[in-house]
C-alpha cells in the first residue's frame, strides 16, 4: 500500500492506455529515471559489471583513447540494458506466476540467453581493449 501511495507520485501520461496524468513532466520522468536505476544497482549482475567496465574506461580515459573509451562505453550500456530488460522480465514472471511453470521458465531461459549474448559481446570488447591498453598492442 505505501509502494503503491510512492509509485503514484511518479505517474505520467500513457500514450497508449490514456492513463495517468497529462503533459510532459522531465524532472518527474528523470526522477523516475534514476529511482530505477537506484533499482538497477541493487542487483549484484549489474552492479559488479558497471564496476569491471570502470576499471577499463579510466585508463582508457587517461590515455586519450577516445575511440576505444566509446566502444567499451556502447558495449557496457548494451549489456547494461540488456541486464536490466533481464531482471524486469524475470520479476515480471515472478509476479504473474510465482509456483513453478515450464512456460514461465521458458520465458526466463530466453531471456537470459538474450542477456548472454549481450554479456559476451562485453567481455569480448572489454579483454580486447584491455589487452590493447596494457600491453600498448593493438590488434
Amino acid at each position: 500500500m505505501a509502494l503503491t501511495r510512492k509509485l503514484e507520485g511518479y505517474l505520467m501520461r500513457n500514450k497508449f492506455l490514456e492513463t495517468g496524468e497529462t503533459g510532459y513532466h522531465p524532472v518527474r520522468k528523470l526522477k523516475v529515471i534514476i529511482s530505477g536505476l537506484r533499482f538497477a544497482m541493487v542487483d549484484v549482475a549489474v552492479s559488479y559489471k558497471l564496476i569491471l567496465s570502470v576499471f577499463i574506461i579510466v585508463p582508457s580515459l587517461f590515455l586519450h583513447q577516445w575511440l576505444d573509451t566509446s566502444i567499451i562505453i556502447l558495449a557496457t550500456a548494451m549489456m547494461l540494458s540488456a541486464e536490466i530488460f533481464n531482471t524486469v522480465i524475470e520479476a515480471m514472471c515472478d509476479y504473474i506466476q510465482s509456483d513453478f511453470d515450464p512456460k514461465i521458465g521458458m520465458i526466463k531461459d530466453v531471456s537470459a540467453a538474450g542477456t548472454s549474448i549481450a554479456i559476451l559481446a562485453w567481455i569480448i570488447v572489454l579483454f580486447v581493449e584491455a589487452y590493447e591498453l596494457f600491453f600498448n598492442v593493438t590488434l
